[in-house]
């Protein structure tokens, strides 16, 4: 497995979407994970100035479906998330903050991903959970 193609793979298939929005980028890959990051910026902020809930769940989901659909025979199937939720335990106001996606369950039809969102301090921010349903592509 070539990381750096495959992350510039996944990267370059982000333009245009809601992860170039909040400038998401995949920055490392392994054989069970997935890792993103993501500025905390103004943009991400809620209205008293420290990151968006929605944001951090944003990138979560990001970072899960991606690995998930990394997962299936994607020439034949595609994965949707179906169920997400996020437990925020501390607010973050600048730097980065880094989603790290590992399978709890990978089965034909549903699969479940844990997601760990850490600041530059390898603080955890938020804790995630992620199902994803895999279908067949329509022909």
């Amino acid at each position: 497995m070539d990381k750096k193609k495959i992350l510039e793979k996944i990267n370059s298939s982000n333009k245009n979407t809601l992860m170039a929005t909040l400038d998401i980028e995949f920055i490392d890959i392994g054989e069970d994970f997935l890792v993103a990051k993501m500025p905390v910026t103004s943009k991400v902020y809620q209205p008293d100035g420290v990151l968006h809930g929605g944001a951090t769940v944003a990138l979560a989901e990001s970072v899960g479906s991606a690995v998930s659909y990394m997962s299936v025979d994607y020439m034949n199937k595609t994965v949707r998330g179906i169920v997400i939720s996020a437990n925020h335990l501390k607010s973050v106001k600048d730097g980065f903050i880094y989603a790290r996606a590992t399978p709890l369950h990978k089965g034909r039809s549903t699969q479940l991903w844990e997601i760990k969102i850490t600041d530059d301090d390898n603080n955890l921010i938020s804790h995630c959970k992620l199902s994803t349903m895999v279908l067949n592509k329509k022909k």
